[in-house]
């Protein structure tokens, strides 16, 4: 195998520009250089882990470790084909993993970090996307179908409690009246994401201090809401009102997994190199919504972007229906992964003007 050329840390900086995630070790396998892309898989940043010990960073790498100081010792590269990356507080994640030793030994071993499923997450997005096409083609022909003789029923009640003269009787009434009315808002929200978009110039960050303000004002006790804006990110085209919807449906889903009690993590980064829809851009806008909640309970992860599917007694299963919707018109994508004590949304936007030609 054809090896590194002996480095400073300085120098590895080019490879920042790769896509795969890269990491340099020391013979003591402590942390000499991390590029921008492993930053992102790992969720860490390089001014908090250069030299550390890599244990520190990835809880599990124990192997890895062992793999590491075998190819070192032996002079001789490796390749662990499906490997489990276990990030703190995350679900683990399958990658291949390529260790070069660098052309002196002594310099270390540089590490590759390949997620192999990618292609399964982009099987997983067409999917979501032809199943979003017939949900919502499905949810305009039910809407449609309900509303009409929904109105005819409300009409109907109004008459019959003109009619009535004992007014326990007039409380039957009044209650088809109500139920009525709270059909006709739920047929309203089932409509709505299919309203021509507004778009605009924003900082996402408005977005989220707005999605903070209301769940702080509807959990006014035991909610925790952090913080964790990337400030240095600009400014977005979308439709304001549409990811304040989306963001307040997914951050709502979490305060109520909570019961009112609990921490929430409102988060925002930069991506670089993604593909969204088979279209490559060079920039995007990640948002993460982080609860400690008791998670999403296995037999409803496969499904729960499906319409009426709630994990929660007395839910719609509308409110993460239609935050994948409303992502999707904006040519984004919604992912999740959940485990008891961590659930977390990914929201993923593509910055339009970088798309690859």
């Amino acid at each position: 195998m054809k090896h590194l050329r002996a480095h400073s840390s300085a120098d590895f900086s080019g490879l920042d520009l790769l896509a795969t995630a890269v990491v340099v070790l020391d013979v003591d396998m402590r942390i000499r250089f991390i590029n921008t892309a492993a930053e992102a898989l790992l969720e860490t940043s390089s001014k908090g882990v250069i030299s550390q010990p890599l244990k520190n960073l990835l809880p599990g790498a124990a192997a890895l470790i062992e793999d590491s100081r075998a190819a070192l010792a032996q002079n001789m590269g490796f390749i662990e084909h499906e490997w489990h990356l276990t990030r703190r507080g995350h679900a683990a994640l399958i990658v291949s993993c390529t260790g070069t030793p660098l052309q002196n030994p002594d310099d270390g071993i540089l590490l590759e970090f390949r997620p192999i499923n990618q292609r399964m997450r982009i099987a997983r997005e067409e999917k979501i996307l032809e199943d979003q096409k017939i949900n919502r083609e499905l949810i305009r022909n039910l809407a449609h179908e309900i509303r009409n003789p929904l109105g005819g029923i409300r009409g109907a009640a109004q008459l019959l409690e003109r009619e009535l003269d004992r007014p326990e009787l007039k409380e039957y009434t009044q209650v088809i009246r109500a139920e009525a009315d709270r059909l006709q808002v739920l047929m309203d929200r089932m409509l709505s994401p299919n309203r021509l978009q507004q778009v605009a110039p924003l900082n996402i960050h408005e977005v989220l201090e707005r999605v903070r303000t209301v769940i702080l004002a509807e959990f006014p006790e035991g909610i925790i809401i952090q913080r964790d804006y990337d400030t240095s990110l600009p400014e977005i085209t979308a439709d304001r009102e549409q990811l304040i919807q989306a963001v307040l449906n997914i951050a709502r889903n979490a305060a109520q997994a909570l019961n009112g009690k609990g921490e929430i993590l409102l988060q925002s980064r930069a991506l670089r190199q993604i593909t969204l829809a088979r279209r490559r851009f060079r920039l995007g806008l990640l948002i993460r919504i982080v609860d400690n909640g008791p998670g999403i309970p296995e037999s409803l992860q496969h499904r729960i972007f499906q319409p009426l599917v709630s994990g929660r007694e007395g839910g719609s299963g509308l409110g993460l229906m239609l935050a994948q919707n409303l992502i999707s018109q904006h040519h984004g994508m919604v992912e999740f992964e959940s485990v008891p004590g961590h659930t977390c949304f990914s929201m993923i936007l593509p910055m339009p003007d970088t798309e690859y030609t």
